[in-house]
């Protein structure tokens, strides 16, 4: 488990970036880490659900919410809502179903499926 964690920690730290661009190679990396997910198409689901209007989201038109943390270097994080060991899977659960993570957390549930979870995930794993 340890081993897998430190793997994991290494490839999300090779594959940040700090521009609004994502690389190829960056969407692949993104796409494997999240069993297919699509970070391109996570950057416009963040605004789909509304996640833009609490938190701020590099590369995202109007991500300037104070409510929640910023969203860059969330791959660089070792912990997901201050409890959860970074996983991919463990950021999917976060992003569907917070309070099933926190009770009382102020994140809602916003109705995220699946897929639009790994996209989501995706897209945060390229930002530095």
């Amino acid at each position: 488990m340890r081993t897998m964690l430190l793997i994991l920690a290494a490839v999300l730290v090779s594959m940040s970036s700090g521009c609004d661009r994502m690389s190829r190679t960056e969407v692949k990396q993104a796409a494997m880490l999240t069993g297919g997910g699509d970070a391109r198409l996570g950057r416009t689901e963040i605004r789909k659900y509304g996640c833009n209007t609490c938190h701020e989201i590099s590369g995202v038109p109007g991500a300037r919410g104070l409510i929640g943390p910023r969203l860059d270097g969330v791959g660089q994080r070792y912990y997901i809502a201050g409890e959860l060991p970074n996983t991919p899977a463990n950021l999917m659960l976060w992003i569907q179903h917070p309070r099933q993570v926190e009770l009382h957390t102020a994140m809602p549930e916003m109705g995220v499926t699946e897929q639009d979870s790994r996209d989501i995930a995706a897209y945060l794993y390229t930002l530095r």
